[in-house]
């Protein structure tokens, strides 16, 4: 079985002749995805040449493990399985009538209409100057869509309910420059959110990521948490007993901020109420006033 998502992918290969390259590829999925879908099956950060879907070359693992796709790195090419697996007629006709009104733009100059179309997404793009020259009107508008180097300070983040990439365009939108992961263990089942990959994410679109354990919650501390009284229970332990054993480790926080970096402080649950980093947020503003007040993403 195939995710929906995952079908719209292996429709667009197909659509495209069954075998496409990455840079193409990505443009393609960014236009459809933005510009045919109501509910996009993929969000996009901006990468070193304009939009990019990490989540998509996830799924192109999986449907390479699946035996739908060819392992090749920076191709995306069907193998007869991925030809003939049943996808719905309405994805079949969509993506048809897509690639058709498209057909005519390859290369440098389907990249460049996509910038054009999407500025945000070449915010990060390392070709935009060369594939615009002359195009004031559209490095205008990217250059408007770069959001500016913001005041230091904090903010907090959950990353429940989100897509790795919608979780970036949050930090890169609030022009964050360090996320902090304070969780114990930075372990996820969800896609993106494992230290390994958030890393390498994060440095991506120019995040630098750090890690620090010693103001996480063990699992077993937060296991059979219902009510609001529970919650209280457990933060009260934490604000009154944990945090102060950290005083070096929140130094630390205080230090990036005092040299210019707007720091996320990010855990899992959506609700900033629901999680410690809240706490530790009120405890750094209390401990260090030169901390404005933080803010959830």
């Amino acid at each position: 079985m195939l995710f929906e998502r995952q079908k719209h992918l292996l429709a667009l290969v197909n659509a495209l002749g069954g075998e496409v390259g990455g840079l193409y590829f990505q443009k393609m999925l960014l236009l459809y995805c933005l510009e045919v879908e109501v509910s996009p099956s993929y969000e996009f950060v901006p990468y070193k040449f304009g939009g990019f879907s990490f989540t998509s070359y996830a799924d192109k693992r999986c449907l390479i493990r699946k035996g739908f796709l060819v392992d090749e790195d920076r191709t995306w090419k069907s193998t007869p399985a991925g030809k003939v697996e049943p996808i719905t007629v309405s994805i079949l006709t969509a993506m048809s009538r897509f690639v058709k009104r498209h057909k005519e733009l390859r290369g440098d100059a389907l990249v460049a209409e996509v910038y054009r179309r999407h500025p945000y997404y070449a915010i990060r793009s390392e070709i935009a100057e060369r594939l615009l020259v002359g195009d004031i009107t559209s490095l205008k508008a990217i250059a408007a869509a770069r959001p500016s180097k913001g005041s230091s300070g904090l903010c907090t983040i959950g990353y429940e309910g989100r897509t790795l990439e919608g979780f970036l365009n949050a930090l890169i939108q609030d022009e964050v420059t360090v996320l902090c992961d304070v969780r114990h263990n930075p372990l996820s089942r969800k896609y993106g959110f494992s230290k390994s990959t958030l890393q390498k994410s994060c440095e991506g679109v120019g995040i630098r990521y750090e890690h620090l354990p010693e103001l996480g919650i063990a699992s077993e501390n937060r296991r059979g948490l219902k009510t609001l009284k529970d919650y209280d229970n457990l933060f009260d332990a934490y604000i009154h007993e944990s945090l102060p054993k950290q005083l070096n480790v929140l130094k630390k926080i205080m230090s990036w901020i005092e040299k210019g970096e707007r720091v996320a402080l990010t855990c899992y649950e959506r609700l900033p109420e629901e999680c410690h980093r809240t706490c530790m947020a009120k405890e750094l503003e209390r401990r260090f006033g030169k901390v404005c007040t933080p803010k959830d993403l």
